[in-house]
């Protein structure tokens, strides 16, 4: 591959939008509906490829939160497959007449919802990626050139090659779905200036690649994403709801943006909280990076791993079975926190007080906050969204789950009869 096979496949996909874009929401839904199909029947040609990158990630040295993230079996492809089905059912977001006015002089003027055009999507590790992005832009009626990271090479040309296919069976150019054959970095560079083909990017990755897509795109994109995730435990949470919540947003799926990374837990609550949660961790194999008071409560225990916290911890995204434990004298102390650590992704508070739940919704600057909750629900999917294409952290255009809607913008829409403006 090469810049003008790169340039090449750019200029196919903004011609291949420009159709995508007047197809019938029928036409789309099918070939999102044989994504599906297609991936269920070929679930042994993507688990051996699968287990080419596994294979490749172990002899590199990738860390097992990272494995876990490459990983796809026949859970997760079945998954995948459902999560595609989702999106048929949802909503036809083209054409959506989102509001209509007639003016004083007759006109009838309104915005009518559009596709944005190219998406370019630049992810690394998680190939289940390849196949939620496609099936959002699909329904949106957006094309997409996607760009894996190496770790997920195989996965990811096997799972583009059968999305390909089966777009093609319903009457779509298969040029709407396309990939960056190459593992060579110099092409993300170039990616990130074919402004004139790529209408939005999307960093899906860590905070190395996020900065870098924020520093050199020269198309609009969406930046945010990391997440440095709080659950605070107040005064009154009842005790056995946190370490549920707690616990499942730390170990259901450590990997994850929206996974917990510090506990902040209230000085009344810590003494009997603390010891409970840190029973509930021993069994995952969870490491307690505590603050000097919480290691002060859970003293010496031989069945969880507890190291002092550095001042490092409380800004760390960790992706993996590590928990950041902070106890604080209050609620206005944990809102500090959060303010000076977060990443405006997931926060949760769990507590029976509504004055302490109304203060945190109303205080906490993020793109999802919960109360009595797990930031893992913070997903386009729990949103009821469908497959999601990004978590965005930004505040303009999109904010959270990045779902249908949000692959879209708007044309306004006018309607006259002889009309002259005086």
């Amino acid at each position: 591959m090469d810049s003008a096979e790169l340039r090449k496949i750019g200029k196919s996909a903004k011609s291949a939008s420009r159709g995508l874009a007047t197809l019938s929401g029928t036409t789309r839904d099918k070939a999102i509906q044989n994504i599906a199909d297609r991936l269920v029947s070929s679930k042994s040609e993507i688990v051996v490829a699968n287990a080419r990158d596994i294979e490749a990630g172990r002899d590199k040295g990738l860390s097992e939160s990272v494995l876990d993230r490459l990983l796809l079996n026949d859970e997760r492809i079945e998954t995948m497959a459902r999560d595609a089905v989702s999106v048929v059912s949802l909503p036809d977001p083209v054409g959506e007449t989102i509001e209509m006015n007639t003016m004083p002089n007759g006109l009838e003027v309104s915005r009518r919802r559009v596709p944005l055009g190219v998406i370019g999507v630049i992810y690394e590790s998680r190939p289940n990626v390849t196949v939620d992005i496609s099936a959002l832009c699909l329904k949106s009626g957006n094309a997409v050139i996607l760009r894996g990271g190496s770790e997920a090479f195989y996965s990811n040309t096997v799972l583009a090659d059968i999305i390909r296919g089966a777009i093609v069976d319903a009457g779509i150019s298969k040029d709407a779905v396309q990939i960056i054959g190459s593992t060579d970095r110099k092409f993300v560079s170039e990616m990130l200036k074919m402004d004139e083909f790529i209408d939005l990017m999307i960093p899906r990755g860590g905070a190395n690649l996020v900065a870098r897509v924020a520093r050199e795109a020269s198309m609009p994109s969406i930046t945010g994403g990391v997440g440095v995730c709080h659950t605070y435990i107040d005064e009154s949470a009842s005790l056995d709801m946190a370490v549920d919540i707690v616990f499942n947003a730390k170990v259901q799926r450590p990997s994850v943006c929206n996974a917990l990374d510090t506990m902040l837990v209230h000085v009344s609550a810590a003494p009997d909280y603390l010891p409970k949660i840190a029973t509930e961790f021993a069994q995952a194999g969870v490491e307690m990076r505590c603050d000097t008071r919480s290691m002060s409560i859970l003293g010496h225990r031989e069945d969880v791993k507890i190291t002092p916290a550095a001042e490092e911890d409380w800004d760390t995204e960790h992706l993996s079975l590590t928990a950041g434990v902070k106890v604080v004298d209050s609620l206005d102390a944990a809102l500090d926190h959060i303010l000076d650590h977060g990443t405006g992704h997931s926060e949760a508070i769990v507590t029976e007080d509504n004055s302490s739940a109304t203060r945190f919704l109303n205080e906490v600057d993020s793109s999802a906050v919960m109360v009595n909750a797990s930031t893992r629900f913070n997903d386009g999917g729990q949103f009821g969204l469908g497959a999601e294409v990004a978590i965005s952290t930004n505040k303009m255009h999109a904010r959270g789950p990045m779902g249908l809607k949000e692959l879209t913008s708007y044309k306004w829409i006018v309607l006259g009869d002889g009309h002259i403006r005086e």
